[in-house]
C-alpha cells in the first residue's frame, strides 16, 4: 500500500518538491492514520503508518495530550513530483 510524506519540519531537502498545509483532521481508515491538510483552501488526505504518525506529532511543538489540528506540516503525495 502506498503511503504519502509527512514532516513536521521543513525538509532540508528537495524543497520544491514538497508543499505546506495546515492539520485538520486526523483519523484512522483499514488500519491506516490518515491526515487531512488544507492547502490554499483544499483538503488534501494523507494515508501515513501509525508510526510516521506518531513521528511527525511528536516533533511538533505540542503539549502533552495537544492535538495536531492546526499544526502547520510538509507533505508530498505519494507519486507527486
Amino acid at each position: 500500500m502506498p503511503h504519502d510524506r509527512i514532516h513536521a519540519r521543513r525538509p532540508t531537502h528537495d524543497v520544491d518538491r514538497w508543499n505546506t498545509g495546515t492539520i485538520t483532521r486526523v483519523f484512522e481508515r483499514d488500519g491506516h492514520c490518515i491526515v487531512v491538510v488544507e492547502d490554499e483552501g483544499e483538503p488534501v488526505e494523507l494515508r501515513v503508518t501509525f508510526a510516521i504518525r506518531d513521528l511527525f506529532v511528536r516533533r511538533l511543538d505540542l503539549a502533552e495530550g495537544e492535538s495536531p489540528v492546526g499544526s502547520q506540516v510538509w507533505y508530498r503525495k505519494r507519486g507527486a513530483r
